[in-house]
């Protein structure tokens, strides 16, 4: 059985309706505290540092291979 729909709600409940959801949502949380950014940080800026060191080692390796070739 189909659940009824209320009538159409006034346009500008919605944004309104949304905003509160949305801080709501934001209370529930778990903001890390200035420790743990710091430290998350600091593993995003080696992991970053490591990728781009192995994504410059294989872009060398596969220019002077390709340039053995041509």
């Amino acid at each position: 059985m189909a659940s009824k729909v209320p009538a159409k709600q006034k346009s500008g409940s919605r944004p309104i309706r949304f905003f509160k959801n949305v801080w709501s949502e934001l209370k529930k949380v778990s903001w890390p505290n200035k420790k743990e950014m710091s430290t998350y940080t600091i593993v995003v800026v080696i992991s970053v540092v490591l990728v781009a060191v192995v994504l410059w080692l294989f872009d060398s390796i596969f220019s002077f291979l390709l340039g053995l070739i041509l």
